[in-house]
Protein backbone atom coordinates (compact mmCIF):
# COMPACT_ATOMS: atom_id res chain seq x y z
CA UNK A 1 0.00 0.00 0.00
CA UNK A 2 3.31 2.35 -0.07
CA UNK A 3 2.32 3.80 -2.92
CA UNK A 4 -1.39 5.36 -2.15
CA UNK A 5 -0.96 9.35 -1.01
CA UNK A 6 -2.83 7.98 2.24
CA UNK A 7 0.46 6.73 3.81
CA UNK A 8 2.53 10.02 2.67
CA UNK A 9 4.17 11.44 5.51
CA UNK A 10 2.45 14.81 5.70
CA UNK A 11 1.37 15.09 9.59
CA UNK A 12 -2.59 16.35 8.21
CA UNK A 13 -4.09 14.34 5.29
CA UNK A 14 -6.75 16.85 3.90
CA UNK A 15 -9.11 15.23 1.20
CA UNK A 16 -12.15 16.57 0.13
CA UNK A 17 -15.88 14.69 0.61
CA UNK A 18 -19.17 14.17 -1.58
CA UNK A 19 -18.30 16.00 -4.52
CA UNK A 20 -19.97 13.55 -6.94
CA UNK A 21 -23.63 15.61 -5.79
CA UNK A 22 -25.02 18.20 -3.50
CA UNK A 23 -22.53 17.98 -1.25
CA UNK A 24 -22.60 18.47 2.84
CA UNK A 25 -25.12 21.57 2.82
CA UNK A 26 -28.75 21.12 3.32
CA UNK A 27 -29.18 24.71 2.05
CA UNK A 28 -31.87 26.71 -0.27
CA UNK A 29 -29.10 29.41 -0.88
CA UNK A 30 -28.26 30.26 -4.48
CA UNK A 31 -24.64 29.55 -3.58
CA UNK A 32 -25.51 25.77 -2.30
CA UNK A 33 -23.68 23.06 -4.65
CA UNK A 34 -25.51 21.24 -6.69
CA UNK A 35 -24.68 18.27 -8.83
CA UNK A 36 -22.33 19.42 -11.07
CA UNK A 37 -19.77 16.74 -13.10
CA UNK A 38 -17.60 19.76 -14.22
CA UNK A 39 -17.15 21.81 -10.86
CA UNK A 40 -16.43 17.95 -9.31
CA UNK A 41 -13.70 17.58 -12.08
CA UNK A 42 -12.54 21.14 -11.47
CA UNK A 43 -11.84 20.41 -7.89
CA UNK A 44 -10.67 17.35 -8.06
CA UNK A 45 -8.09 19.28 -9.94
CA UNK A 46 -7.27 21.52 -7.96
CA UNK A 47 -6.64 19.94 -5.21
CA UNK A 48 -5.06 16.86 -6.82
CA UNK A 49 -2.16 19.98 -8.01
CA UNK A 50 -2.36 20.87 -4.45
CA UNK A 51 -1.25 17.55 -2.86
CA UNK A 52 -4.14 16.27 -1.26
CA UNK A 53 -4.31 13.05 -0.12
CA UNK A 54 -7.85 11.58 -0.85
CA UNK A 55 -11.27 12.85 -2.80
CA UNK A 56 -13.82 10.69 -0.91
CA UNK A 57 -17.43 10.79 -2.79
CA UNK A 58 -20.65 9.19 -1.30
CA UNK A 59 -23.03 7.09 -2.08
CA UNK A 60 -26.76 7.31 -2.01
CA UNK A 61 -29.75 6.04 -4.12
CA UNK A 62 -32.68 7.78 -2.31
CA UNK A 63 -33.20 11.11 -1.02
CA UNK A 64 -34.44 12.34 2.47
CA UNK A 65 -37.88 13.13 1.51
CA UNK A 66 -40.17 10.77 1.72
CA UNK A 67 -43.41 11.14 -1.36
CA UNK A 68 -40.57 13.38 -3.37
CA UNK A 69 -38.45 11.09 -5.19
CA UNK A 70 -36.72 13.90 -7.07
CA UNK A 71 -35.63 16.14 -4.07
CA UNK A 72 -32.08 17.06 -4.96
CA UNK A 73 -30.90 14.58 -1.90
CA UNK A 74 -30.82 12.03 -3.92
CA UNK A 75 -29.28 13.17 -6.85
CA UNK A 76 -25.67 11.73 -6.76
CA UNK A 77 -23.47 10.19 -9.33
CA UNK A 78 -22.52 6.87 -8.48
CA UNK A 79 -19.50 6.64 -6.40
CA UNK A 80 -17.62 3.37 -8.93
CA UNK A 81 -18.10 5.21 -12.03
CA UNK A 82 -17.36 9.11 -10.27
CA UNK A 83 -14.07 7.35 -8.89
CA UNK A 84 -12.82 6.01 -12.50
CA UNK A 85 -12.75 8.96 -14.42
CA UNK A 86 -11.83 11.19 -11.65
CA UNK A 87 -8.46 8.45 -11.40
CA UNK A 88 -8.45 9.37 -15.14
CA UNK A 89 -8.48 13.19 -14.59
CA UNK A 90 -6.00 13.64 -11.90
CA UNK A 91 -1.78 11.77 -11.49
CA UNK A 92 -1.47 11.93 -7.21
CA UNK A 93 -4.24 12.39 -5.37
CA UNK A 94 -5.74 9.24 -3.56
CA UNK A 95 -9.37 8.24 -5.06
CA UNK A 96 -12.10 6.13 -3.20
CA UNK A 97 -15.15 4.50 -3.60
CA UNK A 98 -17.52 4.49 -1.49
CA UNK A 99 -19.72 1.65 -1.37
CA UNK A 100 -23.04 0.28 0.18
CA UNK A 101 -22.30 -3.41 0.89
CA UNK A 102 -25.50 -4.51 0.60
CA UNK A 103 -25.79 -3.06 -2.80
CA UNK A 104 -23.10 -4.86 -4.74
CA UNK A 105 -21.81 -8.22 -4.60
CA UNK A 106 -17.86 -8.62 -3.51
CA UNK A 107 -17.29 -10.27 -7.20
CA UNK A 108 -18.44 -7.45 -8.90
CA UNK A 109 -17.39 -4.93 -6.66
CA UNK A 110 -13.69 -6.76 -6.64
CA UNK A 111 -13.59 -6.35 -10.74
CA UNK A 112 -14.61 -2.33 -10.43
CA UNK A 113 -12.06 -1.77 -7.77
CA UNK A 114 -9.46 -3.67 -9.15
CA UNK A 115 -10.09 -1.38 -12.80
CA UNK A 116 -10.07 1.51 -11.25
CA UNK A 117 -6.95 0.81 -9.61
CA UNK A 118 -5.11 0.38 -12.36
CA UNK A 119 -6.62 3.50 -13.79
CA UNK A 120 -5.08 5.24 -11.20
CA UNK A 121 -1.92 3.72 -10.98
CA UNK A 122 -2.55 2.47 -7.54
CA UNK A 123 -4.61 5.48 -5.73
CA UNK A 124 -7.48 3.67 -4.67
CA UNK A 125 -9.03 3.04 -1.99
CA UNK A 126 -12.63 1.67 -0.42
CA UNK A 127 -15.06 3.34 1.59
CA UNK A 128 -16.79 0.22 2.88
CA UNK A 129 -20.04 1.21 4.59
CA UNK A 130 -23.08 -1.13 5.68
CA UNK A 131 -25.61 1.61 5.01
CA UNK A 132 -28.67 2.97 7.22
CA UNK A 133 -31.32 4.69 5.05
CA UNK A 134 -33.82 1.68 4.75
CA UNK A 135 -35.75 3.02 1.75
CA UNK A 136 -32.87 3.17 -0.31
CA UNK A 137 -31.75 -0.62 0.78
CA UNK A 138 -35.40 -1.54 0.13
CA UNK A 139 -35.35 -1.03 -2.91
CA UNK A 140 -32.79 -3.93 -3.40
CA UNK A 141 -34.62 -6.28 -1.78
CA UNK A 142 -32.27 -6.33 1.12
CA UNK A 143 -33.69 -4.54 4.12
CA UNK A 144 -32.16 -3.60 6.46
CA UNK A 145 -30.78 -5.55 8.83
CA UNK A 146 -30.34 -5.61 12.46
CA UNK A 147 -27.41 -3.15 14.08
CA UNK A 148 -24.89 -5.60 14.89
CA UNK A 149 -25.69 -7.89 12.28
CA UNK A 150 -24.82 -5.19 9.82
CA UNK A 151 -21.23 -5.35 10.69
CA UNK A 152 -21.44 -9.25 10.48
CA UNK A 153 -22.03 -8.59 6.62
CA UNK A 154 -19.89 -6.20 6.36
CA UNK A 155 -17.13 -8.57 7.44
CA UNK A 156 -17.97 -11.35 5.56
CA UNK A 157 -18.69 -9.05 2.50
CA UNK A 158 -14.94 -7.83 3.11
CA UNK A 159 -13.30 -11.21 3.62
CA UNK A 160 -14.74 -12.59 0.52
CA UNK A 161 -13.78 -9.43 -1.40
CA UNK A 162 -10.11 -9.54 0.24
CA UNK A 163 -9.88 -13.01 -1.06
CA UNK A 164 -11.08 -12.27 -4.70
CA UNK A 165 -8.66 -9.59 -4.67
CA UNK A 166 -5.42 -11.78 -3.87
CA UNK A 167 -6.33 -15.44 -4.45
CA UNK A 168 -4.31 -16.80 -7.20
CA UNK A 169 -6.49 -19.72 -7.67
CA UNK A 170 -10.14 -20.29 -7.10
CA UNK A 171 -11.74 -20.46 -3.79
CA UNK A 172 -15.32 -21.83 -2.12
CA UNK A 173 -16.61 -19.88 0.17
CA UNK A 174 -19.48 -20.67 2.19
CA UNK A 175 -20.34 -18.05 4.77
CA UNK A 176 -23.71 -17.04 6.63
CA UNK A 177 -24.15 -14.28 4.18
CA UNK A 178 -22.41 -15.79 0.99
CA UNK A 179 -21.96 -18.88 -0.91
CA UNK A 180 -19.27 -18.06 -3.65
CA UNK A 181 -18.32 -21.37 -5.48
CA UNK A 182 -15.07 -21.30 -7.71
CA UNK A 183 -14.61 -17.73 -6.49
CA UNK A 184 -11.76 -15.86 -8.83
CA UNK A 185 -11.42 -12.41 -9.78
CA UNK A 186 -8.87 -11.17 -12.42
CA UNK A 187 -7.14 -8.75 -13.26
CA UNK A 188 -5.44 -7.99 -9.32
CA UNK A 189 -5.62 -4.65 -7.86
CA UNK A 190 -2.03 -2.71 -8.01
CA UNK A 191 -1.42 -2.27 -4.33
CA UNK A 192 -0.51 -5.17 -2.36
CA UNK A 193 -1.68 -7.04 0.12
CA UNK A 194 -4.75 -5.10 -1.04
CA UNK A 195 -6.28 -0.89 -1.49
CA UNK A 196 -6.72 0.75 1.84
CA UNK A 197 -9.93 -0.11 3.45
CA UNK A 198 -12.27 2.91 5.19
CA UNK A 199 -14.86 2.36 7.53
CA UNK A 200 -16.93 5.12 9.71
CA UNK A 201 -18.32 3.18 13.33
CA UNK A 202 -20.16 5.33 15.30
CA UNK A 203 -21.36 2.71 17.99
CA UNK A 204 -19.42 0.60 20.00
CA UNK A 205 -20.01 -2.28 17.56
CA UNK A 206 -18.85 -0.04 14.69
CA UNK A 207 -15.82 1.10 16.27
CA UNK A 208 -14.54 -2.52 16.36
CA UNK A 209 -15.51 -3.06 12.73
CA UNK A 210 -13.57 0.00 11.86
CA UNK A 211 -10.60 -1.40 14.24
CA UNK A 212 -10.03 -4.13 13.22
CA UNK A 213 -10.92 -4.15 9.29
CA UNK A 214 -10.18 -0.25 7.87
CA UNK A 215 -6.66 1.02 8.01
CA UNK A 216 -8.86 4.81 7.88
CA UNK A 217 -11.38 4.91 10.61
CA UNK A 218 -14.00 7.84 9.85
CA UNK A 219 -15.23 9.55 12.93
CA UNK A 220 -18.15 12.23 13.32
CA UNK A 221 -16.49 14.77 16.14
CA UNK A 222 -19.42 16.56 18.18
CA UNK A 223 -17.59 18.13 20.73
CA UNK A 224 -15.10 21.19 20.36
CA UNK A 225 -13.21 20.85 23.37
CA UNK A 226 -9.30 19.65 22.27
CA UNK A 227 -9.38 17.18 25.19
CA UNK A 228 -13.14 15.08 24.36
CA UNK A 229 -11.24 15.15 20.88
CA UNK A 230 -8.48 13.43 21.88
CA UNK A 231 -10.08 11.17 23.98
CA UNK A 232 -12.24 10.09 21.09
CA UNK A 233 -8.82 9.63 18.82
CA UNK A 234 -7.35 7.60 21.22
CA UNK A 235 -10.13 5.48 21.80
CA UNK A 236 -10.15 4.30 18.61
CA UNK A 237 -6.62 3.84 18.45
CA UNK A 238 -6.00 1.87 21.86
CA UNK A 239 -8.86 -0.78 20.80
CA UNK A 240 -7.24 -1.36 17.50
CA UNK A 241 -3.71 -1.56 18.77
CA UNK A 242 -4.82 -3.61 22.02
CA UNK A 243 -7.52 -5.84 20.95
CA UNK A 244 -6.17 -6.21 17.08
CA UNK A 245 -2.58 -5.31 17.05
CA UNK A 246 -3.14 -2.49 14.35
CA UNK A 247 -2.02 0.51 13.72
CA UNK A 248 -4.83 3.02 12.29
CA UNK A 249 -5.52 6.56 11.15
CA UNK A 250 -8.43 8.49 12.29
CA UNK A 251 -9.71 10.92 10.33
CA UNK A 252 -13.16 13.14 10.77
CA UNK A 253 -15.52 15.40 8.03
CA UNK A 254 -15.18 18.70 8.47
CA UNK A 255 -17.12 21.75 6.74
CA UNK A 256 -15.19 24.96 6.02
CA UNK A 257 -16.92 28.80 6.07
CA UNK A 258 -13.33 30.86 5.09
CA UNK A 259 -14.12 34.84 5.28
CA UNK A 260 -11.24 37.52 6.27
CA UNK A 261 -12.95 38.07 9.34
CA UNK A 262 -14.92 36.00 11.94
CA UNK A 263 -17.74 38.31 11.76
CA UNK A 264 -17.53 37.59 8.37
CA UNK A 265 -17.84 33.77 8.31
CA UNK A 266 -20.39 33.54 11.24
CA UNK A 267 -22.78 35.73 9.68
CA UNK A 268 -22.72 33.26 6.36
CA UNK A 269 -23.00 30.13 8.33
CA UNK A 270 -26.41 31.87 9.56
CA UNK A 271 -27.39 33.16 6.26
CA UNK A 272 -26.46 29.43 4.77
CA UNK A 273 -27.49 27.02 7.14
CA UNK A 274 -30.13 28.95 9.29
CA UNK A 275 -31.96 31.46 6.97
CA UNK A 276 -32.00 29.50 3.96
CA UNK A 277 -31.98 26.14 5.58
CA UNK A 278 -33.72 23.38 3.24
CA UNK A 279 -35.54 22.31 6.81
CA UNK A 280 -37.60 20.13 3.93
CA UNK A 281 -34.34 17.74 3.90
CA UNK A 282 -32.97 18.12 7.51
CA UNK A 283 -36.83 16.98 8.84
CA UNK A 284 -36.41 13.95 6.34
CA UNK A 285 -33.22 13.33 7.47
CA UNK A 286 -33.87 13.45 11.17
CA UNK A 287 -37.20 11.08 10.70
CA UNK A 288 -34.99 8.80 8.65
CA UNK A 289 -31.96 8.89 10.92
CA UNK A 290 -33.46 8.55 14.42
CA UNK A 291 -34.61 4.49 14.30
CA UNK A 292 -32.23 3.78 12.67
CA UNK A 293 -28.79 5.48 14.17
CA UNK A 294 -27.82 4.06 17.15
CA UNK A 295 -27.38 6.02 20.34
CA UNK A 296 -28.43 9.08 18.78
CA UNK A 297 -32.43 10.00 19.89
CA UNK A 298 -33.65 13.23 17.97
CA UNK A 299 -33.10 15.51 20.65
CA UNK A 300 -30.04 15.08 19.87
CA UNK A 301 -30.41 14.96 16.26
CA UNK A 302 -32.22 18.95 16.69
CA UNK A 303 -29.52 20.28 18.98
CA UNK A 304 -27.02 20.09 16.17
CA UNK A 305 -29.61 21.30 13.39
CA UNK A 306 -27.61 23.92 12.57
CA UNK A 307 -24.74 22.23 12.57
CA UNK A 308 -26.07 19.32 9.85
CA UNK A 309 -27.85 22.38 7.36
CA UNK A 310 -24.21 23.48 7.40
CA UNK A 311 -22.32 20.52 6.47
CA UNK A 312 -23.96 17.21 7.90
CA UNK A 313 -22.65 17.66 11.18
CA UNK A 314 -19.02 17.98 10.67
CA UNK A 315 -16.55 19.76 12.60
CA UNK A 316 -16.60 23.56 11.98
CA UNK A 317 -13.90 25.56 10.33
CA UNK A 318 -15.27 28.58 10.40
CA UNK A 319 -13.56 31.79 10.09
CA UNK A 320 -10.27 33.44 9.14
CA UNK A 321 -7.19 31.22 7.40
CA UNK A 322 -5.35 31.86 10.38
CA UNK A 323 -8.67 30.71 12.86
CA UNK A 324 -9.68 27.99 10.30
CA UNK A 325 -5.08 26.83 10.55
CA UNK A 326 -5.26 26.77 14.53
CA UNK A 327 -8.50 24.60 13.91
CA UNK A 328 -6.31 22.04 12.20
CA UNK A 329 -3.57 22.37 14.00
CA UNK A 330 -5.75 21.41 17.32
CA UNK A 331 -7.36 18.40 15.75
CA UNK A 332 -3.79 17.33 14.40
CA UNK A 333 -2.57 18.01 18.26
CA UNK A 334 -5.61 16.07 18.89
CA UNK A 335 -4.48 12.59 17.39
CA UNK A 336 -6.44 12.90 14.00
CA UNK A 337 -4.04 11.84 10.74
CA UNK A 338 -6.61 13.25 8.27
CA UNK A 339 -9.69 15.59 7.73
CA UNK A 340 -12.60 15.45 4.75
CA UNK A 341 -13.25 19.40 3.87
CA UNK A 342 -16.38 20.47 2.53
CA UNK A 343 -17.89 23.87 1.63
CA UNK A 344 -21.07 24.98 0.68
CA UNK A 345 -19.28 25.90 -2.67
CA UNK A 346 -16.33 23.57 -3.47
CA UNK A 347 -14.70 25.15 -6.23
CA UNK A 348 -14.53 28.90 -4.59
CA UNK A 349 -14.36 27.03 -0.95
CA UNK A 350 -11.01 25.17 -2.24
CA UNK A 351 -9.37 27.93 -3.94
CA UNK A 352 -9.53 30.11 -1.11
CA UNK A 353 -8.23 27.27 1.14
CA UNK A 354 -5.32 26.68 -1.22
CA UNK A 355 -4.22 29.78 -1.64
CA UNK A 356 -4.66 31.10 2.11
CA UNK A 357 -4.88 28.02 4.65
CA UNK A 358 -2.29 25.86 2.93
CA UNK A 359 0.72 27.86 3.21
CA UNK A 360 -0.22 28.23 7.07
CA UNK A 361 -0.44 24.75 7.49
CA UNK A 362 2.67 24.25 5.66
CA UNK A 363 4.58 26.72 7.95
CA UNK A 364 3.07 25.13 10.97
CA UNK A 365 4.98 21.62 9.96
CA UNK A 366 1.51 19.91 9.17
CA UNK A 367 2.19 19.35 5.43
CA UNK A 368 5.38 19.89 3.11
CA UNK A 369 5.41 21.80 0.29
CA UNK A 370 4.06 20.24 -2.86
CA UNK A 371 7.30 19.71 -5.40
CA UNK A 372 7.11 21.82 -8.16
CA UNK A 373 4.55 23.82 -6.14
Amino acid sequence: MSRNPVFNGNKLKLGTFCTNGRGTTHSLAPEANQLNWQGALEVAREVDRAGYEAVVPFARWKGYVQGKPGHVSGEVLDPYTFAAAIAQATTQVGVFVTSHAPTIHPIVAAKQTATIDIISNGRLALNVVGGWNRPELEMFGAPLREHDQRYDYLAEWLDVLKQLWSSTEEFDHHGEFFDVIGGFSNPKPVQRPHPPIMNAGHSGRGRRFACEHANLCFIGIQSESPGSIRNEVDAYKRVAREEFGRDVQVWAHTYVVQRDTQKGADDFVEYYAVEHQDRESIDGLIGLSVPEVKDMPREAWEAVRTRYAAGYGGFPLVGTAERICEKLSMLSDAGLDGVLLTWIDFVDGARRFNRDVLPLLERAGLRKPVAGG
